[in-house]
């Protein structure tokens, strides 16, 4: 394989060489399904989530018994604008809370039993001002990119990427709005919690970001508008996509992040799902670009992972059904 961080050309080109499901698995899945003692479709949505799964980890009776949560971190140059209620330092401060096991994420990740890990992003160098210009070079951009890359532990068997970054729903809105047009004002949300004042400042900042870069292509977004730590989100659902291990994506900032992608190679997230529905405001929105039903909707709105870690419990209820029931011959049970 050609060094996918030579170039954003050589990483798309890795991209779309990236393998699909396995499609016996997926239909040894879908006949097992069939077998399992219930009435057919019992179990709703679990039985097609329990055969995705099935099928992008080539095992017809598959176990979750490896998640991973990546927790990427990254500071803004675009913060300084005023567009987050809480200062830049708070990044470096939660990176530590992180590290010290006293997030969110953190309990929710022990609870499932996933391998977590924080990756802080030259948190001493923020992203330049993307109004004034690109937030950073291609090769800070590919460096990110490899960061979540290597991030991905190859045994894991499901994936969750959050973030922490002052600004970067600022950041999150600027490349979905540059990705999928509209007005710059459909695409920004409170974030922290910003005013109203707040948030028509972020909406003149994500339009004047748009009309200073003007990027075409969802890697030159990602350079343009992006920040680090969404940069080493993209890198590793993309790693993922080669591995085979299937995504749950957390919020609106994941979820621009993953939209780069989508925008690079069709069908770049077809190993992904949609954790959550947030509460920022254009999230449902992003969702239905992205052609992704949510599994929960409880208005969160903390990002780290935060969602989709919640929602690995369905995705872990589905597969614990799916290949742990017995069928009707195993259960001497008529009907089957």
């Amino acid at each position: 394989m050609s060094d996918p961080f030579a170039t954003f050309t050589a990483f798309a080109e890795v991209l779309r060489a990236a393998p699909g499901p396995d499609s016996g698995a997926a239909a040894g899945a879908s006949a097992r399904n069939g077998q399992l003692t219930k009435p057919p479709g019992a179990l709703g949505r679990l039985e097609d989530l329990a055969e995705w799964y099935a099928g992008w980890r080539g095992d017809p009776r598959p176990r979750i018994t490896a998640p991973q949560v990546l927790i990427f971190a990254g500071n803004h140059g675009v913060a300084a604008r005023g567009v987050s209620a809480f200062p830049a330092e708070v990044t470096a401060q939660m990176v530590l809370n992180f590290q010290a096991g006293g997030a969110a994420i953190n309990q929710l990740s022990d609870l499932h039993g996933a391998a977590m890990s924080v990756h802080p992003l030259a948190l001493d160098r923020p992203t330049a001002d993307f109004t004034q210009g690109p937030a950073m070079t291609q090769a800070d951009c590919l460096a990110a990119l490899r960061t979540g890359w290597d991030a991905v532990d190859p045994q894991a068997d499901l994936l969750i990427t959050g973030e922490m970054g002052i600004g970067n729903t600022t950041s999150a809105a600027a490349m979905v709005h540059a990705l999928f047009g509209g007005a710059a004002a459909e695409w920004v949300g409170r974030g922290t919690g910003v005013d109203a004042e707040g948030l028509a400042r972020k909406a003149e900042v994500v339009a004047a970001g748009v009309a200073a870069n003007r990027p075409v292509g969802g890697l030159e977004v990602l350079r343009c508008l992006g920040g680090r730590e969404i940069a080493a989100m993209a890198g590793a659902i993309a790693r993922a996509r080669l591995l085979r291990i299937p995504v749950l994506l957390d919020g609106f900032i994941c979820c621009a992040a993953a939209a780069a992608l989508a925008d690079v190679v069709p069908g770049a997230l077809d190993h992904a799902l949609a954790g959550h529905v947030s509460a920022e405001a254009a999230h449902p929105a992003l969702l239905s670009r992205l052609g992704k039903t949510p599994l929960l909707s409880l208005d969160l709105r903390l990002g780290e992972g935060s969602g989709a870690a919640l929602a690995l419990g369905v995705l872990k209820g589905a597969i614990a059904c799916h290949s742990g029931m017995a069928t009707f011959a195993e259960a001497g049970v008529s009907g089957g």
